[in-house]
């Protein structure tokens, strides 16, 4: 696998991209569970986020991954419209399997069946205004393994139609991930991965399946940004005011959780060490996890834009800094570079 610096190759496919991408649910805007429950991150200025996505570009980031369910719907549409005549310029990831109501902005199931990937993909190139897809990537992440073997195999049939270049997984289960691992045109497992939640097992699949590493919270969800403090309730339409069970760090109606505040403290030093913020700290913890990473921030400003593409210039944190970190979180070199 080829890697620099400054860029990733997805696994056995030969995509090259930047080393950095940029997540886009948060610029997806506000929308919900059939119950009510917030599944984006508050309101969003759109002439904003396409500027953002625009500087990123200009930065060098060549990377961008959504989803047809952030915003249902809306986040592609407004990458599509952010890329324009510059599509031929970047690597699209984008995921399939919930099901939702655009015009209310509501997420109401999910479909795991053959004939709802074709036309979930067929919708998602219409909104991203594209005549391809270049890592599809599954987004039920408990998927029954047998039923996701099949859909595997239609995204085969995706890439000798030239619908996609590639396909994923975005689960954080090493088995399931490894179902998808057998294709031959698999590429990535999308999974957490951030300084405070590492994920050793699926680090090590991918290095034996020569896949890529995306890795989505790459900041904790904004913990690692340094922009949180214990008892700041956040906006009603943000999923971190009422998190569900699978978003660790904040508690309901008063924000940040103190002891996951108490280690992003614990780390500042070493993370911002060498002229670095605390976010792209963070986001250098991930490439000297492993040459495979490639994290994916989320965004919602220019600003934003430029400090998380700001990361890719200063690198990896030496192995030193990483000790560190192990001893101060007090696990045993889990974060010792895995090729």
């Amino acid at each position: 696998m080829e890697t620099t610096e400054h860029t990733r190759t997805l696994g056995r496919s030969g995509i090259e991209v930047s080393a950095l991408g940029f997540g886009c649910w948060a610029i997806g805007g506000e929308w919900r569970s059939a119950d009510g429950q917030p599944l984006g991150w508050g309101k969003v200025d759109d002439e904003e986020s396409v500027r953002a996505i625009r500087r990123a570009l200009d930065l060098g980031v060549t990377f961008f991954d959504t989803a047809d369910v952030y915003g249902t719907g809306h986040s592609e549409r407004l990458l599509g419209r952010a890329l324009g005549r510059r599509r031929a310029d970047v690597v699209v990831a984008t995921k399939w399997g919930n099901l939702f109501d655009e015009r209310a902005r509501v997420r109401d199931g999910q479909d795991d069946s053959p004939e709802h990937a074709r036309r979930a993909l067929t919708a998602s190139l219409r909104r991203l205004d594209t005549d391809h897809i270049d890592l599809y990537q599954l987004h039920i992440a408990d998927a029954d393994p047998e039923r996701a073997a099949a859909l595997r195999d239609v995204c085969e049939e995706f890439v000798r139609e030239g619908l996609i270049r590639a396909y994923a997984w975005s689960t954080d289960d090493p088995a399931r991930a490894a179902v998808f691992a057998q294709g031959p045109h698999c590429a990535a497992v999308q999974h957490c991965l951030n300084v405070l939640q590492d994920a050793p097992e699926l680090l090590a699949l991918c290095a034996e399946s020569d896949l890529a590493s995306v890795n989505r919270s790459p900041l904790a969800m904004g913990l690692l940004t340094g922009k949180h403090t214990a008892g700041r309730a956040l906006e009603a339409g943000d999923i971190r005011s009422a998190p569900p069970a699978w978003l660790p760090g904040f508690t309901p109606d008063t924000g940040a959780d103190p002891d996951w505040l108490r280690r992003v403290d614990a780390l500042r030093s070493v993370l911002t060490s060498d002229g670095r913020t605390l976010a792209q700290g963070a986001l250098a913890w991930i490439w000297a996890r492993s040459p495979r990473t490639v994290p994916i921030p989320g965004f919602r400003t220019v600003a934003q834009a430029e400090e998380n593409a700001g990361a890719i210039a200063k690198g990896p944190l030496t192995a030193g800094q990483t000790a560190d970190i192990d001893r101060i979180l007090g696990r045993r070199a889990a974060g010792r570079r895995q090729d």
